[in-house]
């Protein structure tokens, strides 16, 4: 009963989204109708109200274990904690979908009633979140809908939640991720909104500045995490595979950090707003599009939701018309949008045009990435691939010359061009530290490796950059605009700590039999593998190796596992890390060989933790923005 409720209530919030749009549609025409806004708005109000509650419902049939919803009943166990059944809504298609819709209606609700009752933009922006929310809803009831039934009865215990996602950080990676590429929705509306209103004498820059902000935290963080639980969860010891859904996650995050720069600059003044309205109609469009990707199955993915293509198409038609439609608007207003001032060539907003681009690029690139291995199988039938040698061949220049022109605009003004003699002095220091840098690495490390070097070299120059002008403005007493400084040194760290574990860190096969011991190589100077267990725990059972490393003269014990899961009989392999501050000793066991050893994987990670912790300094940055004071 509690289902078809549910499901009730999420069929009434379409026929509510769907008055908002047939309101604001006809009195789009007819302006004596004063009190049209305010209705509009509470139905649309209550509309997300509904999804609000019947999501709530949804979680309480997952905590109930009722098992008479396919969806429940496929992706979840009576044996799970509640936390778990709770996070396996979100597990696979329909329920993923679901939560996709809860966040776009609360971004929106928030958003909408954020804005000043008489707000020029505020009604047809209520009509584009009412559109897009609508869509969603519609493809979600009519494609994948999660309320259906099992008849004549439920499963008993449920068919369990895929063990590689009993893990609390991928329970918190999709929700992250989700309110990071739905939350530039707001962007996205308003300024669809902001070109059908056509007065381009309003100021909607301030508006959604926040807001943005917001959402790229939300994405990065997302990404982060994806990333983190990928290190130690697959027992692969790596953080980034180029997946291609991986790849569609990616272009969002760098056409969203674009967009913030440019709306960044377009605030201050009248600059870049045609290439910033672009950016947000973008960034959005990408989002859909890695909707797609990941919901068709088109593409073979670990990341993929769904394997149905004739399911997709709905997605694809949808997302297509929604971009269509904001670009045909934009391409309309293109004339009239031509307005703005002309960037001031060597100005801060000249290098940060420069960086856009730069990123483009990189969004271009990856996307064709993506798409020429699927234009070849339509074509010829054949299956391609393309990894990461390609992305790192085409990545490492790209990232250097953004390094340049970041380290040369620390010390550019807006508006105004950099003197030659300011442009010498911003770079002497920091390219000659770079330079130093790189000597140094290669003499400890004898190993060069051009790509690796560019990293960098490049993440050298940023973090010199913003730390020489942190310092020198501090004992100068100058203002400091701190969000900004720690921002870019996480974003130079990062392309340092890259690098840096790309040359240093090595892998390490091994075969024992417990009671044994091997000397691995100079650092590692002893491997032993005391014992071996088995384990039984709730809903697995477990295989726990006992192992004593004497590594840099230090006494190390890991216990890497395989788990047997019950329900599913699946085999997942549970890593063990030691860490320290410069590396990870990051241990996976594999199979019994015949001679009754046992295979061991060792890897040594160097700077790997670097690679998150300049995530948080990012994110760090970020959130001094938001917060920083104002500053005359």
């Amino acid at each position: 009963m509690i289902g078809e409720i549910s499901h009730f209530l999420s069929l009434s919030a379409v026929i509510l989204f769907s008055l908002v749009l047939i309101f604001n549609l006809f009195f789009k025409f007819n302006r004596f109708h004063p009190n049209q806004l305010m209705l509009s708005l509470r139905l649309f109000n209550q509309a997300c109200l509904l999804v609000f509650i019947s999501f709530g419902m949804y979680i309480y049939l997952a905590i109930s274990d009722d098992f008479s919803i396919a969806y429940i009943a496929n992706h979840s166990n009576s044996q799970l904690p509640v936390f778990y059944k709770i996070t396996s809504i979100w597990s696979a298609h329909e329920g993923s979908m679901f939560l996709w819709i809860v966040f776009l209606t609360t971004w929106s609700i928030l958003f909408v009633n954020s804005l000043d009752k008489n707000h020029s933009l505020k009604k047809l922006t209520l009509l584009m979140l009412s559109l897009i929310i609508l869509g969603f809803l519609l493809f979600l009831l009519l494609t994948s809908n999660p309320f259906e039934r099992i008849l004549p009865f439920g499963a008993f215990e449920g068919a369990d939640i895929n063990p590689v996602l009993q893990d609390p950080a991928l329970a918190i990676h999709p929700p992250m991720l989700y309110l990071g590429y739905v939350g530039f929705v707001i962007s996205f509306s308003f300024i669809t909104a902001y070109l059908l209103h056509g007065d381009f004498e309003l100021q909607w820059e301030r508006d959604i500045k926040n807001w943005s902000f917001i959402a790229w935290i939300f994405l990065t963080i997302g990404i982060a995490l994806g990333s983190w639980w990928a290190y130690y969860e697959l027992g692969w010891g790596g953080y980034w595979f180029w997946d291609p859904v991986e790849n569609v996650a990616l272009m969002p995050w760098l056409a969203a950090t674009a967009f913030i720069h440019s709306l960044y600059a377009s605030s201050r003044s009248n600059i870049l707003k045609t290439w910033t309205m672009f950016l947000g109609i973008l960034i959005f469009a990408l989002s859909l599009f890695g909707a797609f990707i990941v919901r068709s199955g088109i593409i073979d993915s670990v990341h993929s939701f769904a394997n149905d293509p004739e399911r997709g198409l709905y997605l694809l038609g949808f997302s297509g018309l929604i971009t269509l439609l904001s670009l045909s608007i934009f391409a309309y207003r293109l004339p009239a949008l031509n307005s703005s001032k002309l960037v001031v060539s060597g100005s801060k907003e000249s290098f940060l045009s420069m960086n856009n681009i730069l990123m483009i690029t990189s969004i271009f690139s990856i996307f064709l990435g993506v798409t020429y291995p699927l234009i070849i199988e339509f074509i010829s039938g054949e299956k391609v691939s393309i990894g990461p040698p390609y992305y790192n061949t085409i990545f490492s220049p790209l990232i250097l010359v953004a390094a340049v022109f970041i380290m040369i605009s620390v010390d550019a003004l807006w508006q105004r061009s950099i003197s030659l003699k300011a442009l010498f002095v911003s770079v002497t220091a920091p390219t000659l530290l770079s330079l130093l840098s790189l000597y140094l690495i290669w003499v400890a490390t004898g190993v060069f490796s051009i790509l690796a070097y560019i990293g960098i070299f490049s993440g050298s120059l940023i973090l010199s950059s913003y730390l020489f002008r942190t310092i020198n403005n501090f004992f100068n007493k100058k203002y400091i605009n701190k969000g900004s400084a720690v921002a870019h040194i996480g974003l130079g760290l990062l392309f340092f700590a890259v690098s840096m574990n790309s040359i240093l860190s090595y892998e390490k096969n091994l075969n024992l039999a417990p009671g044994q011991s091997i000397s691995v190589n100079e650092s590692v100077q002893e491997f032993s593998f005391r014992d071996i267990q088995l384990l039984k725990a709730s809903n697995h059972d477990v295989i726990s190796a006992e192992i004593e490393l004497l590594h840099d003269e230090r006494e190390i014990s890991l216990n890497p596992q395989k788990r047997k899961y019950t329900t599913r009989g699946q085999i997942t392999s549970e890593s063990a890390i030691h860490t320290s501050f410069f590396k990870d000793t990051y241990l996976t066991i594999g199979d019994q060989l015949e001679n009754g050893s046992w295979t061991f994987s060792l890897k040594i990670n160097y700077f790997i933790k670097w690679i998150w912790f300049s995530a948080v300094l990012m994110v760090t940055g970020m959130l001094l923005t938001i917060f920083k004071k104002k500053v005359l």
